[in-house]
Protein backbone atom coordinates (compact mmCIF):
# COMPACT_ATOMS: atom_id res chain seq x y z
CA UNK A 1 0.00 0.00 0.00
CA UNK A 2 1.27 3.53 -1.03
CA UNK A 3 2.15 6.02 2.02
CA UNK A 4 0.86 9.25 2.47
CA UNK A 5 2.38 11.70 4.65
CA UNK A 6 0.02 11.68 7.72
CA UNK A 7 0.51 12.42 10.95
CA UNK A 8 0.31 9.90 13.86
CA UNK A 9 -3.21 12.15 15.17
CA UNK A 10 -4.89 12.02 11.67
CA UNK A 11 -3.80 8.15 11.34
CA UNK A 12 -5.37 7.36 14.42
CA UNK A 13 -8.63 9.33 14.17
CA UNK A 14 -9.28 7.55 10.74
CA UNK A 15 -8.89 4.49 11.71
CA UNK A 16 -11.38 5.51 14.79
CA UNK A 17 -13.68 6.20 12.10
CA UNK A 18 -13.57 2.52 10.63
CA UNK A 19 -16.24 1.85 13.38
CA UNK A 20 -18.01 4.59 13.69
CA UNK A 21 -21.07 3.85 15.43
CA UNK A 22 -23.33 6.46 13.84
CA UNK A 23 -22.22 5.30 10.09
CA UNK A 24 -25.52 2.92 11.13
CA UNK A 25 -26.25 -0.97 9.89
CA UNK A 26 -26.05 0.44 5.84
CA UNK A 27 -23.47 -1.36 3.16
CA UNK A 28 -20.51 0.18 3.15
CA UNK A 29 -19.41 0.70 -0.82
CA UNK A 30 -16.23 2.33 -1.94
CA UNK A 31 -16.29 3.42 -5.43
CA UNK A 32 -13.10 3.75 -7.39
CA UNK A 33 -11.83 5.16 -10.78
CA UNK A 34 -8.58 7.20 -12.21
CA UNK A 35 -8.95 10.45 -10.14
CA UNK A 36 -11.82 10.27 -7.95
CA UNK A 37 -13.63 13.18 -10.33
CA UNK A 38 -16.10 12.11 -12.27
CA UNK A 39 -17.04 8.09 -12.46
CA UNK A 40 -16.32 7.19 -9.21
CA UNK A 41 -17.97 9.81 -7.47
CA UNK A 42 -21.14 9.38 -9.66
CA UNK A 43 -21.36 5.48 -8.36
CA UNK A 44 -21.44 6.70 -4.75
CA UNK A 45 -24.20 9.02 -5.47
CA UNK A 46 -26.08 6.21 -7.49
CA UNK A 47 -25.68 3.54 -5.10
CA UNK A 48 -26.32 5.79 -1.97
CA UNK A 49 -30.11 6.50 -3.34
CA UNK A 50 -32.66 4.42 -3.67
CA UNK A 51 -33.13 1.83 -4.36
CA UNK A 52 -29.82 1.14 -3.00
CA UNK A 53 -29.24 3.13 -0.35
CA UNK A 54 -25.53 2.47 0.85
CA UNK A 55 -23.01 4.20 2.52
CA UNK A 56 -20.59 5.40 -0.12
CA UNK A 57 -17.23 6.86 -0.66
CA UNK A 58 -15.34 7.83 -4.00
CA UNK A 59 -11.65 7.29 -4.40
CA UNK A 60 -8.73 7.49 -7.52
CA UNK A 61 -6.21 5.41 -7.38
CA UNK A 62 -3.97 7.27 -9.81
CA UNK A 63 -1.48 9.64 -8.09
CA UNK A 64 -0.78 11.70 -10.42
CA UNK A 65 -4.36 13.46 -10.29
CA UNK A 66 -6.44 12.08 -7.85
CA UNK A 67 -7.85 14.20 -5.50
CA UNK A 68 -8.77 11.62 -2.71
CA UNK A 69 -6.36 8.59 -3.12
CA UNK A 70 -7.76 4.96 -2.31
CA UNK A 71 -5.59 3.68 0.95
CA UNK A 72 -5.63 1.28 3.35
CA UNK A 73 -8.23 2.66 5.95
CA UNK A 74 -10.47 2.92 3.14
CA UNK A 75 -10.46 -0.38 1.89
CA UNK A 76 -10.77 -2.02 5.81
CA UNK A 77 -13.78 0.31 5.57
CA UNK A 78 -15.83 -0.74 2.80
CA UNK A 79 -17.81 -4.12 2.51
CA UNK A 80 -17.10 -3.81 -0.80
CA UNK A 81 -15.25 -2.04 -3.56
CA UNK A 82 -17.48 -0.69 -6.81
CA UNK A 83 -14.50 -0.17 -10.12
CA UNK A 84 -14.99 1.50 -12.80
CA UNK A 85 -12.95 -0.31 -15.00
CA UNK A 86 -10.69 -3.60 -15.09
CA UNK A 87 -7.24 -1.44 -14.85
CA UNK A 88 -8.65 -0.53 -11.05
CA UNK A 89 -10.37 -3.95 -10.53
CA UNK A 90 -6.84 -5.42 -11.14
CA UNK A 91 -4.98 -2.42 -8.90
CA UNK A 92 -7.76 -3.22 -5.64
CA UNK A 93 -7.27 -6.76 -5.44
CA UNK A 94 -3.70 -6.50 -5.51
CA UNK A 95 -3.65 -4.30 -3.19
CA UNK A 96 -6.73 -6.40 -1.06
CA UNK A 97 -4.54 -9.32 -1.27
CA UNK A 98 -0.98 -7.61 0.17
CA UNK A 99 -3.53 -6.20 3.17
CA UNK A 100 -5.31 -10.00 3.18
CA UNK A 101 -8.64 -8.53 2.63
CA UNK A 102 -11.53 -10.42 1.11
CA UNK A 103 -14.25 -8.44 0.03
CA UNK A 104 -16.58 -8.21 -3.30
CA UNK A 105 -14.91 -6.42 -5.84
CA UNK A 106 -17.23 -5.56 -9.18
CA UNK A 107 -15.79 -4.02 -12.20
CA UNK A 108 -18.47 -2.22 -13.72
CA UNK A 109 -16.54 -1.34 -17.17
CA UNK A 110 -17.65 1.93 -17.50
CA UNK A 111 -15.48 3.94 -20.28
CA UNK A 112 -13.57 7.16 -19.07
CA UNK A 113 -16.04 9.16 -21.52
CA UNK A 114 -18.78 10.69 -19.36
CA UNK A 115 -19.40 13.78 -17.02
CA UNK A 116 -20.52 13.75 -13.64
CA UNK A 117 -23.80 12.76 -13.62
CA UNK A 118 -24.26 12.03 -16.69
CA UNK A 119 -27.62 10.28 -17.54
CA UNK A 120 -26.04 8.01 -20.00
CA UNK A 121 -23.44 6.89 -16.76
CA UNK A 122 -26.23 6.78 -14.10
CA UNK A 123 -28.38 3.92 -16.61
CA UNK A 124 -24.95 1.95 -17.07
CA UNK A 125 -24.00 2.15 -13.13
CA UNK A 126 -27.62 0.96 -12.69
CA UNK A 127 -27.88 -1.80 -15.00
CA UNK A 128 -23.97 -2.86 -14.53
CA UNK A 129 -24.30 -2.92 -10.73
CA UNK A 130 -27.57 -5.03 -10.58
CA UNK A 131 -25.96 -7.34 -12.83
CA UNK A 132 -22.90 -7.98 -10.96
CA UNK A 133 -24.56 -7.90 -8.00
CA UNK A 134 -27.00 -10.97 -9.25
CA UNK A 135 -24.23 -12.39 -10.70
CA UNK A 136 -22.13 -12.41 -7.67
CA UNK A 137 -25.50 -13.34 -5.68
CA UNK A 138 -25.66 -16.55 -7.64
CA UNK A 139 -22.38 -17.69 -6.85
Amino acid sequence: MRETAMSNWETQSRIGNLSNQHQGPYKRVLAVCSAGMLRSPTIAWVLGQEPYGYNCRSAGYNTGYALNMVDELLLRWADEIVCADTEHARFIKGEMQELGLNKPVFNLQLPDQYAYRDPELVRLIKERYDAALKEHDDE
